[in-house]
């Protein structure tokens, strides 16, 4: 099937809303977008669109139930994965910001730069610096070869 063009949005349910928009807006530095009320006309939130890029967004659903995000192992989303040029500078700002790494900096089987952080709900969080000899981009460079 062709027509799709990329992950739009990703949702996460978040247990505490301020804890989360501290974490997203505050420290990784993702700027709030917009507010939805609850579609049922109670009062609250229903969500919290924040921007990555122009046509990428994380909204977040307040109330989630239970205290951590599943486990690497479970059958759910694994983690979010998020692109930066500079991982060197990033990790600075996570620790000056003081985010823990949870996995450090380190060259993945993909030949890219990673580390990895948890935000306050337990979602795993990939850090990623794509590198000009990794595998992604020699795929692609494979694929567009194959549609010639």
């Amino acid at each position: 099937m062709h027509g799709f063009t990329s992950i739009a949005h990703v949702a996460l349910k978040v247990k505490d809303l301020d804890r989360s928009l501290d974490f997203y807006v505050n420290k990784l530095g993702f700027e709030e977008m917009m507010r939805l009320d609850k579609p049922d006309g109670s009062p609250g939130v229903w969500l919290v669109y924040l921007r990555i890029t122009d046509d990428q967004y994380l909204e977040l659903f307040p109330d989630g139930e239970g205290d951590r995000a599943p486990g690497r192992d479970a059958t759910a989303i694994n983690h979010v994965c998020l692109g930066v040029d500079d991982i060197d500078q990033v990790i600075a700002a996570l620790e000056k910001a003081g985010i823990p790494l949870t996995v450090q900096k380190k060259m993945a089987a993909d030949k890219n730069w990673q580390c990895w952080i948890d935000d306050p709900d337990g979602n795993r969080i990939e850090i990623m610096q794509l590198m000009p000899d990794c595998l992604q981009l020699e795929a692609i460079k494979r694929l567009k070869a194959n549609r010639a």
